[in-house]
């Protein structure tokens, strides 16, 4: 293993070189060994693994060792596991200075990450479906990711995912999959939502990496509900120094029948080193469960004519990512699709028709039964911007018949990514 003196991943410590940070390169994601995965669980199987997760009522479980290594890399990874090494160190975070951070090479990230995740079944492959129908762009595309990443409070205290082994929401080895997640697709862009590890883990990691973070928290989080949380949880954007120069960044608290609700934004315009172009790129998470469209509706509103005013009426092309806790059926839905900022649906251009979304972005068991729903989304402005190629998400039989998530994958929400060019003359559609 590749070993530098200089390099502590996932430290926000004091100790922190002073160096710029290093951008995050597309590199080949290479295959990691595995022990094959458990076998599946009965109806009424107990949270439990042959590995042997703690009896109810034992003490928290501690780090696991790495073994016979000694790589500070990995020594450093563990230090970010607890939420007591982030209270322990509040005012080193709060005063944070990602320019003055020691770089860190994606591969080393990488590597250290599989080191975690050896016992576990191997990650799904995904492949990207071209789409592209237009002659060659003339810059490099621009990649968004867009995630529900499930916070940890919520994963082990709130969900009940009746067929996810506890074992396998563990922290220490959950946060190593959504990290190689992120590691394999290496977007320009990334939006998150359920972020509950942004200040131990996310900021730390990923403004090494070469990315400028935001951070907006839910004012009333539901992860401060869990005992032993580690902080409200909110939503994430993270984009490329080296891509794009930031503009304007605007927190936007969610407003619904002119009352301020518990639901955020974040938008933010860019400039494109490479053309020059403007662009707002924005990430939300709409009020969850039944019973509240008409609240959601109202959100979604109050979100588009925020971005109204921030694109100058569609003159900015835009990207919205979100967890929209909507299906294609819903009023908030409608309201994206006929919006006077000409918004699309990324997703939809897989289906056959490109006019329907797909069967599912979350698949889960919980107490009252079995929930497929389609609810999240990347919004695009059709006018200005093309959609060359979509990540294709997983088959039913990769999922599984314990549903997500899993052992495999480390959240309900499957990640959507997309590559987007600008278009050559964008007031031609408008």
């Amino acid at each position: 293993m590749f070993q530098s003196p200089a390099r502590c991943l996932c430290s926000a410590l004091p100790a922190l070189c002073c160096a710029p940070a290093a951008s995050a390169s597309r590199l080949p994601l290479p295959p990691r060994p595995r022990a094959p995965p458990p076998p599946p669980l009965g109806p009424a199987a107990p949270r439990a693994t042959a590995g042997g997760p703690p009896a109810p009522g034992a003490p928290p479980r501690t780090v696991c060792s790495m073994g016979n290594s000694t790589s500070r890399l990995y020594s450093v990874l563990a230090k970010t596991l607890s939420s007591g090494a982030v209270s322990q160190h509040q005012d080193c975070l709060e005063q944070l200075d990602p320019a003055r951070l020691d770089p860190i090479d994606p591969k080393d990230l990488l590597e250290e990450c599989q080191i975690v995740l050896q016992k576990r079944p191997p990650r799904f492959q995904r492949n990207f479906v071209n789409l592209k129908k237009n002659a060659a762009s003339n810059h490099r595309p621009i990649r968004v990711m867009q995630w529900n990443i499930l916070a940890q409070a919520l994963g082990e205290g709130k969900d009940n995912f009746v067929q996810c082994p506890m074992e396998a929401l563990k922290w220490e080895e959950r946060k190593c999959l959504i990290l190689e997640e992120i590691l394999a697709y290496k977007p320009d862009i990334l939006c998150l939502q359920e972020v509950d590890h942004y200040f131990d883990t996310f900021e730390p990691l990923l403004s090494r990496l070469g990315y400028q973070c935001t951070f907006f928290p839910k004012p009333w989080s539901p992860c401060l509900d869990v005992e032993r949380n580690n902080g409200p949880d909110g939503c994430a954007l993270f984009f490329l120094k080296d891509r794009f120069e930031l503009i304007n960044s605007a927190n936007i608290r969610l407003t619904a029948m002119k009352l301020k609700t518990n639901q955020v934004a974040i938008a933010q315009t860019l400039k494109c080193h490479e053309t020059g172009r403007l662009f707002c790129i924005a990430v939300t998470h709409l009020k969850a469960r039944t019973g509240w469209e008409r609240f959601r509706s109202a959100q979604g509103c109050d979100l588009l004519q925020n971005l109204k005013n921030i694109t100058q009426g569609a003159k900015i092309p835009l990207i919205v990512c979100g967890d929209f806790n909507a299906e294609p059926t819903e009023e908030v839905y409608r309201e994206f699709s006929n919006s006077s900022l000409n918004l699309n649906s990324a997703y939809k251009l897989l289906s056959p028709d490109g006019q329907s979304e797909p069967p599912y972005t979350t698949w889960k068991i919980r107490p009252s039964g079995e929930c497929r729903h389609t609810l999240d989304y990347i919004w695009y402005s059709q006018h200005a911007l093309n959609v060359n190629s979509a990540l294709g998400l997983l088959t039913e039989e990769q999922i599984g018949p314990n549903r997500l998530p899993s052992f495999n994958y480390p959240s309900d929400h499957l990640s959507l990514v997309c590559d987007f060019s600008f278009n050559q003359d964008p007031d031609r559609l408008l």
